[in-house]
């Protein structure tokens, strides 16, 4: 057996996560900041009235609610549920659930710094097409006597992650556009609020995320992925990738953007353009968020939901490869940006002192003005529901 030279490989790999995390930072921080004005005027209070049926219009507006919602996976699910056990219908619920995860504004900038604009079309073109599978599929296959099981079970009121995260409403109501609201005292602590909590929401995945793929980078040569994605066999290839790529994110137990890092080094690695787009879809079928549907749905539905959502994921990256192909929109080059540790004077680092410097500012008006350690304790925690069935943390006055 040849020597390993452990911790220079550890160095590697670290060095890898640290190069990806300083290209993506400043991206991370004005994603997060647009998501939390975008959340702090839009209301979850009235979601579930928007929601009422799998109409075609009911979906257009729950997809444009999940778009507006935050990006963390745990709490899209939870919210989902919450909605569902409110009435509100479950394909709509489900059609929220991933908007929220696969067309919000922080996925779509990280996509870009490290994947480019036409994986960002794609995700975007991707998403909605997914979503109308997903209708489909449930309107011919899904039966009223399952939707009762499900709601029963939903009632139980079995706790998954981010509860707490999912049921908080903090956005600011009054008259007047939604501008001028921002501009007030209180529309800064609620973009901050939403700041801070999306982003202690998202952090493990983040991370682990940018671990994971500084491992896969350092660690597995890419003729293993060429051989995994059939790469020698280009037509082929754009049948499987869509098919594997569901698979590979359902074991790497990372969710949100933390999963765009990794898509990252298996489009380097030669997986198809389809299949980076399925791959990211399938941060809502990874192992620990089967086992939420499980314990939120029961087992039947779960696995209703595995088998139609995998589906869907493989047939939205098949279609969005062979329309972007026959656009002539198909990314050809394999530089995504999968780097070692490097901090230099360049736009990144500029940037990234900018967008640091917003996201002090925003942190420290949280701890000022708004819930502090402890609405970061209660993410994570059940919440009293209150008549909208919403929870609206106490703030200090502006």
């Amino acid at each position: 057996m040849l020597a390993v030279d452990i911790p220079h490989e550890l160095w590697r790999a670290l060095s890898f996560a640290f190069g990806m995390t300083w290209e993506v930072l400043w991206a991370l921080i004005l994603g997060f900041s647009l998501s939390g004005v975008v959340q702090a005027v839009v209301s979850k209070r009235e979601m579930r009235r928007l929601m009422p049926d799998d109409s075609p219009h009911t979906l257009a507006v729950a997809t444009g609610l999940g778009a507006a919602s935050s990006s963390c996976s745990y709490a899209s699910v939870a919210l989902a549920r919450s909605l569902f056990r409110k009435g509100a219908d479950f394909t709509a619920s489900m059609a929220f659930q991933i908007a929220s995860t696969n067309l919000v504004i922080e996925l779509g900038i990280v996509m870009a710094v490290l994947l480019g604009w036409r994986f960002v079309a794609g995700e975007f073109v991707g998403g909605p097409v997914m979503i109308v599978l997903v209708a489909l599929l449930f309107r011919r296959f899904l039966k009223r006597r399952l939707v009762d099981e499900a709601r029963a079970e939903a009632e139980q009121g079995r706790l998954g992650s981010m509860e707490g995260h999912a049921e908080m409403d903090m956005s600011v109501g009054g008259d007047g556009r939604w501008f001028r609201r921002l501009r007030t005292p209180a529309g800064f602590t609620a973009t901050a609020d939403y700041f801070v909590m999306d982003w202690a929401a998202v952090a493990r995945d983040v991370f682990g995320g940018l671990l994971i793929a500084g491992a896969l980078a350092a660690w597995v040569p890419n003729s293993f992925w060429q051989s995994l994605f059939l790469e020698s066999h280009p037509t082929l290839a754009k049948f499987w990738g869509p098919l594997i790529g569901p698979a590979v994110a359902m074991l790497s137990f990372v969710c949100s953007i933390g999963n765009v890092p990794l898509a990252a080094v298996l489009w380097n690695g030669g997986i198809s353009f389809g299949g980076v787009l399925a791959f990211i879809f399938a941060d809502l079928l990874i192992l620990p968020i089967l086992d939420i549907y499980r314990r939120y749905y029961g087992r039947r539905m779960a696995g209703f939901i595995l088998v139609t959502f995998y589906a869907a994921m493989v047939c939205a990256g098949l279609i969005v490869e062979f329309l972007f192909q026959g656009l002539g929109l198909t990314p050809t080059e394999r530089n995504a940006k999968v780097v070692t540790a490097r901090v230099a004077w360049n736009y990144s680092t500029y940037l990234n002192i900018v967008f640091l410097t917003l996201a002090a500012v925003l942190v420290w008006r949280y701890f000022r003005r708004g819930g502090g350690w402890t609405m970061l304790r209660m993410m994570n925690e059940p919440v009293g529901e209150h008549d909208h069935g919403g929870h609206e943390p106490t703030h200090a006055s502006p």
